[in-house]
């Protein structure tokens, strides 16, 4: 099996919501089978009469058909409602949602254990059978208002926000493995571009956004054909059939077929190698709050916040993870995002939205003042262009010169909470 294919499979399972309802209802049929050779063989029969069982169990079983629909309509309702509230880029944290899933899956399961205990009932009532289909009948309705809380949580703008700024973190750490090094450290230079004209140019197969490659699998074909492999396209790049899709320098001919085998493409994109993504779906958070239509600044500031602290993490990683060597020769080359455009990616459109709310101008300024103070100097220039920039925004949306003081003073809750005013001044200085 290719990774492409075990990249496929392990994508779809983890974004597939009807699986675990599915073998719920095999795990239900097999365990009533089971409870009913056991009774049979046990003797045990219960003290209920066989038309009040199958009235009982026929009751619950309707009941809980209904129940199952009523709970994914609402589903679907409220993953709408979150969609046009935050980004629709967030519908599909609900379908990879693990407690979700196993709710789902335990009402699937009720019902067909009540449908498969009815039909059993003979000449007398099944006494485990009946009781588990009652008692799980009774649990579904506790799971019911879990789930109702649980959603609730996951898609309030601040669950939203957690939920992906968590899941970047761990794709920051997977892209960008190593600690950037101290200034006294030496750094190793990075290995030259080739000059030559690429040997090979192999298409894309069809079209679709690069949602992750093979890193092992490309650098093992290099080294195993002495070559030297280029990704053309970024991850979450938009790449059409018959594009270049990888560029072969040197080294032996080898099948086009293997490449294609190392990247997966989709219909959008996802975090798993892509953590610009992440701040995307941030950044589209903070831009819907920010809309006229909207006008909900503090959603765009619980977004900073989280940008805030990616930014910091981001920015202390090397990011020039870019050529993988193998036997000391470069085997393998892909883009990432830099650390420019990580922070024009996280501040320029939330600046240019709400140039107009002096709570989004304080949470901007205290964000880029408190990263160019704690990051390496190397990477304060394009936070110090973008304090400049919201600095001259305030200057043009707030014509009086009380409301440019105030949009002037860094705040980390935006409005309310305590500033260092010195320290502010000394940074603007």
């Amino acid at each position: 099996m290719t990774w492409w294919q075990r990249y496929r499979i392990r994508h779809y399972l983890r974004n597939s919501i009807w699986i675990f309802p599915v073998l719920a209802i095999v795990v239900a049929v097999t365990l009533v089978r089971l409870l009913s050779w056991l009774e049979e063989a046990m003797g045990w029969h219960g003290d209920y009469h066989p038309d009040t069982m199958r009235a009982v169990l026929g009751s619950l079983a309707g009941a809980m058909f209904t129940f199952i629909v009523f709970v994914c309509s609402s589903l679907l309702l409220v993953v709408q409602l979150a969609s046009a509230q935050l980004t629709p880029r967030i519908i599909g944290t609900l379908f990879r949602d693990t407690l979700t899933k196993l709710t789902l899956s335990m009402f699937v399961f009720t019902f067909t254990f009540s449908i498969a205990a009815l039909v059993r009932v003979g000449t007398s009532a099944p006494l485990l059978t009946a009781e588990i289909a009652a008692f799980s009948s009774a649990g579904c309705l506790g799971l019911f208002i879990f789930l109702i809380d649980h959603v609730g949580k996951v898609l309030r703008p601040s669950g939203a926000l957690h939920s992906v700024a968590s899941q970047a973190h761990q794709v920051i750490d997977s892209v960008y493995p190593r600690p950037l090094m101290k200034s006294t450290e030496t750094r190793p230079e990075p290995a030259p571009l080739p000059d030559q004209v690429p040997a090979r140019t192999v298409p894309s197969p069809g079209d679709g956004v690069v949602l992750a490659f093979d890193v092992k699998g490309l650098v093992a074909l290099g080294t195993r054909y002495n070559c030297l492999i280029e990704l053309v396209p970024q991850v979450g790049d938009f790449i059409a059939a018959n594009y270049p899709l990888f560029h072969v320098y040197g080294g032996e001919e080898f099948p086009a077929d293997s490449l294609c085998q190392s990247i997966a493409l989709g219909t959008e994109r996802t975090m798993e190698q892509d953590p610009a993504f992440a701040f995307r779906m941030i950044v589209d958070i903070a831009s819907k709050g920010l809309s006229p239509a909207v006008n909900d600044p503090t959603t765009a500031v619980l977004a900073i916040d989280r940008i805030h602290h990616l930014l910091r993490h981001v920015g202390s990683r090397r990011l020039d993870d870019e050529r993988i060597r193998d036997a000391g020769r470069v085997r393998l080359m892909y883009r990432t995002p830099d650390w420019e455009d990580f922070v024009i990616l996280a501040v320029t459109e939330i600046r240019q939205f709400g140039g107009v709310s002096i709570q989004v101008a304080r949470r901007l300024r205290a964000m880029l003042e408190d990263l160019i103070q704690t990051l390496p100097e190397e990477r304060a220039a394009p936070l110090r262009l973008e304090l400049k920039l919201l600095q001259r925004s305030a200057a043009r949306f707030f014509v009086e010169p009380e409301d440019r003081a105030l949009a002037d003073i860094s705040d980390t809750q935006g409005v309310g909470g305590r500033s260092d005013r010195s320290l502010t001044s000394g940074l603007r200085s």
